[in-house]
């Protein structure tokens, strides 16, 4: 294990899974305690707007760079939390540079969570955001045609599924999709996710629990967990994550191979000695080095050339 992160687990609370109300909780201290984010050149705001057909409205949170640029690129981010905790707040600081650091209009998602909102709606949430940060992307001073979908955990696997419905229909288009240490596959058989019973942060057990909201006792389809999904051709090019010490690890190296295999430009990341989540550690050096990785990437795969 990374040194600077074995020292910082002291600091990260196992956090329960099973009681889904204290797991929000205890989140929610986690990230309050944190310092607050500095939005120097930024504009944070919270807006409504149009869910899916016959869903509530949802609830965005908006960070618009101070430039007053009308062709930035846009990034939609969605947050992780194992599908059933979590909010945009979890990502303000990275969202906060992106914006900052390559000019782009970030919309963070704060989508239906389950148990109480099971598959689709959590999906179908992102996916209308999708659509209406695409719709209104000139009011919002970006380019249509160089948005990203961006997501961590399960919010990486509610990225690659907003990227399936995008592809299968038809609209609208995306520049690149970023998932990061992703979520993908409610199978749970890789050697990885079978190893990790003891693994910081996450591990079987709290993915058997995730599965267990998520799917609310349907059977899995390909949208709802993106490694069931046999082609992966036409969708955009791809920059994913995965953790040495992560149960996730194997599903999301198998996904990236699969996408490579079918013909998408893929750039993968294997962090080593890390572990799910290392990113909360955020002065250690391999997740400035992650960061780093992440606003390049997304600078060259957004660039307007």
């Amino acid at each position: 294990m990374d040194a600077e992160l074995a020292a910082a687990l002291v600091l990260i609370p196992d956090m329960p899974f099973g009681d889904v109300a204290v797991a929000r909780e205890d989140l929610n201290k986690l990230v309050a305690a944190a310092p607050p984010t500095d939005a120097t050149g930024v504009r944070i705001e919270e807006r409504f707007i149009p869910g899916p057909d016959g869903a509530p409205k949802v609830r965005v949170e908006i960070l618009t760079p101070d430039s007053g640029a009308t062709d930035r690129p846009g990034v939609l981010d969605i947050h992780g939390g194992g599908f059933a905790i979590g909010s945009p707040k979890l990502d303000e600081a990275l969202n906060v540079a992106i914006a900052r650091e390559i000019g782009a209009v970030v919309v963070s998602v704060d989508y239906r969570l389950a148990p109480e909102h099971p598959f689709p709606a959590p999906a179908e949430d992102c996916y209308a955001a999708l659509v209406w940060f695409a719709q209104n992307a000139k009011q919002l001073g970006v380019d249509p045609n160089r948005i990203a979908v961006l997501g961590d955990s399960s919010g990486g696997g509610l990225a690659a599924t907003t990227a399936l419905l995008a592809r299968d229909r038809g609209t609208p288009p995306l520049a690149m999709q970023v998932l990061l240490e992703p979520e993908l596959d409610d199978r749970l058989e890789t050697e990885s996710m079978k190893r990790g019973t003891d693994t910081p942060v996450w591990r079987y057990e709290k993915a058997v629990q995730s599965w267990d909201y998520y799917l609310a006792g349907q059977e899995a389809t390909s949208y709802a967990a993106p490694a069931r999904m046999q082609d992966l051709s036409g969708l955009p090019p791809t920059y994913l994550t995965v953790n040495e010490l992560d149960p996730l690890r194997d599903e999301g190296l198998d996904y990236a191979h699969r996408l490579l295999r079918a013909g998408v430009s893929t750039e993968l990341h294997c962090w080593p000695g890390a572990y799910h989540g290392f990113n909360l550690v955020i002065e250690a050096q391999i997740t400035q080095r992650a960061n780093r990785a992440l606003i390049d990437t997304l600078r060259r795969g957004l660039s307007a050339s």
